[in-house]
């Protein structure tokens, strides 16, 4: 039998790599997360029986994939705010917003963002 150099006790692996790693992913993922409010739109549901008396001239505004319109008339977003603003009594008045023609979802929320940016507080989303 032939003996090329003495034998050595075998090695147990080192566990600094994996350390580093974990402390790698516990930094990413501190850093990942939000902590803090987070924006969005709040959504209120509706409540029975609460029906009053409708103020004002119609405001239904319709989502399109081709744009929004407000009582049948194609507008701009900045346009359909002022429009709101010339024909509601008061901001909190119940303005009607509807997706129409396969309106995606992202059209719908971005007419609602930009409805709550003008100051339009009663929106109603129906069917």
């Amino acid at each position: 039998m032939f003996s090329f150099d003495t034998p050595r006790r075998p090695r147990r692996p080192s566990l600094t790599p994996m350390i580093d790693v974990v402390f790698l992913l516990l930094v990413f993922f501190m850093i990942a997360a939000r902590f803090g409010p987070e924006a969005g739109i709040e959504i209120v549901a509706a409540q029975a029986g609460g029906a009053g008396d409708w103020q004002g001239p119609p405001r239904l505004i319709e989502v399109r994939p081709d744009g929004l319109s407000l009582n049948g008339q194609a507008m701009a977003p900045d346009q359909i705010a002022a429009e709101l603003a010339r024909i509601t009594p008061a901001p909190g008045d119940p303005v009607l917003l509807r997706a129409r023609d396969g309106a995606d979802l992202q059209a719908l929320v971005d007419a609602m963002e930009a409805l709550g940016q003008a100051g339009v507080t009663g929106l109603m989303l129906v069917e």
